[in-house]
């Protein structure tokens, strides 16, 4: 069984044991958390697709981690002016297992 979800304004593709970094959820490790905003629930071929979510179904997941991404550079230079500057970011993000999806038929 595989769901579609939706967190931090990106989707997700996933199925039970998979782990996958999203972005920041509020919790420390071993929290369990639930996402509600399921957008499709299918199995095998048969495939549901919510108007926008899916009424009734949730996927479990539990906090692997909190995590840092690699670091981004930012370099901006204006040429012919003796002017750069450099700049970096680590944008958070937190290492999630998913233990379930339900799905209320």
């Amino acid at each position: 069984m595989f769901a579609v979800i939706k967190t931090g304004g990106k989707q997700y593709k996933v199925a039970a044991g998979d782990e996958l970094k999203v972005e920041t959820v509020a919790g420390a490790a071993g929290d369990a958390i639930v996402f509600e905003d399921v957008l499709m629930v299918g199995e095998g071929d048969s495939a549901t697709i919510g108007t926008p979510t899916v009424a009734g179904a949730t996927v479990k997941a539990e906090i692997v981690d909190q995590v840092r991404a690699k670091k981004v550079i930012i370099f901006k230079k204006r040429r012919r002016q003796n002017s750069r500057r450099r700049n970096g970011h680590r944008q958070p993000l937190t290492l999630v297992r998913i233990t379930g999806i339900e799905a209320s038929a």
